[in-house]
């Protein structure tokens, strides 16, 4: 049966490796990539208004194509965007994307960027800030009694946590507007095919009015920090230079965004997603709180389990070749996060989720070189959260249906609504 052919819930195989609703429903979206993991790990993918690309969906392909970044480099493509967006922000910028990050580079020239801000992101620096961090999980625990029993977990709390630590970190705290305009732009810069955040049915349309938006919102704190500089990461940012030359605005502006969205967008998901498979799994929720230490050791379970982001795409510099099959030179490949995540050969019991999973070795943070800069920020946060909810949050359960955000990109939850009970007492562990 040919790739046009084969079927998949009414969709052919090609087209829904690239349908935002098969990513939004979890049950269509790993029961698609068992089956390739199965029959075709390493697929040649022709979906409708996509480029050609092949689809790496084992955790062995992704690790090996992810730690060869001279066979297999990130640019030019990077994220799975339609034809027409790609023709739209060339047209406009004259690149393959609307921005210029550590995403989009390698060599050398990644590793000077990882640089720039790689001190804020060590374990010692994070340590730093854990009081901080502590403070900031108490105050939106707090905001969850305030509630009075019942919340959308994900828009009342979970969006709002890792953003206001990021803000804390870029120097951002005491600007009143900049939660709601980061929040907003965040949203709308990961939903270009959600309904409720698109600006425009072009996405290559709506990603440049969100590019050029969060880059207008940072230019004044950037110009700011270089007449008056800090102690905070925008400061360093937009100061740093590369063999003595100061960056360019477009890296400069990037790189703010690549911080303000990703380092809060993902920990977002993931904190949102963690608590909705507690409350789906109440015997794991009852180790949990029978033994907060492995809190640790289940925010790395919830991250595996929600893996945040979805894909990244390499391009082939040379003729070579993946479990077998021939890749040509320029071939893209895209590297398929959630499902190394469920590999049958690297987790066992890989669909169930486990706070005590202590052998976990997922790429929900990449691998190699491009391996997630604020991972360690990352699970400091979710775990002050969690240890916070743990001690004063009592029974939690489903308050209505738990919805998806629409991406190909990154994401989780977008609604969470539950009902719970404070802890008159709370008990840390």
């Amino acid at each position: 049966m040919s790739a046009q052919s084969e079927e998949m819930n009414g969709l052919s195989i090609d087209n829904a490796i690239a349908d935002v609703g098969v990513y939004s429903d979890k049950a269509r979206y790993h029961a698609l990539f068992a089956k390739l993991r199965r029959e075709d790990p390493v697929r040649w993918t022709t979906p409708d208004e996509y480029r050609p690309f092949w689809t790496v969906s084992k955790h062995a392909d992704i690790s090996e194509v992810q730690k060869k970044p001279s066979l297999y480099p990130s640019g030019p493509r990077t994220t799975l965007n339609t034809i027409e967006a790609e023709t739209r922000i060339r047209a406009v910028t004259g690149r393959n994307q609307s921005q210029r990050s550590i995403i989009s580079t390698d060599g050398t020239e990644h590793a000077a960027l990882r640089v720039v801000t790689a001190d804020w992101f060590l374990p010692d620096s994070v340590k730093k800030l854990e009081d901080d961090i502590a403070a900031i999980a108490r105050h939106f625990v707090d905001r969850m009694a305030e509630h009075g029993g019942a919340c959308d977990f994900s828009e009342d709390i979970a969006v709002w946590y890792p953003l206001r630590v990021i803000l804390l970190i870029l120097g951002l705290s005491d600007d009143p507007k900049a939660e709601a305009t980061l929040l907003r732009l965040s949203k709308e810069m990961n939903g270009s095919l959600d309904k409720e955040t698109q600006r425009s049915t072009s996405q290559g349309e709506h990603m440049l009015q969100v590019v050029k938006e969060i880059f207008e919102y940072f230019r004044p704190i950037a110009e700011d920090r270089r007449r008056n500089p800090r102690n905070d990461l925008a400061s360093v940012i937009a100061n740093a230079k590369i063999d003595g030359k100061p960056l360019d605005e477009l890296t400069v502006f990037s790189y703010y965004l690549s911080v303000a969205v990703a380092g809060h967008d993902t920990t977002s998901a993931s904190t949102a997603g963690g608590l909705l498979a507690l409350i789906q799994n109440p015997e794991e929720m009852a180790k949990l709180r029978a033994k907060p230490s492995l809190i640790r050791i289940a925010v790395n379970e919830m991250v595996r389990w929600t893996h945040p982001v979805k894909h990244f795409f390499r391009t082939a510099a040379e003729h070579t070749t993946l479990r077998g099959r021939q890749i040509k030179a320029g071939d893209a490949l895209l590297m398929c996060y959630p499902s190394g995540c469920r590999d049958e050969e690297v987790f066992k019991d890989p669909f169930s989720f486990r706070v005590d999973r202590a052998s976990n070795p997922h790429l929900a943070f990449g691998i190699g070189p491009h391996v997630c800069l604020g991972q360690y920020l990352a699970k400091v946060e979710m775990a002050a959260f969690y240890k916070e909810l743990i001690a004063r949050v009592g029974d939690i359960e489903l308050n209505g249906e738990p919805v998806e955000s629409q991406t190909l990109f990154m994401g989780g939850l977008k609604r969470l609504p539950i009902r719970y009970s404070m802890i008159r007492e709370p008990v840390y562990g």
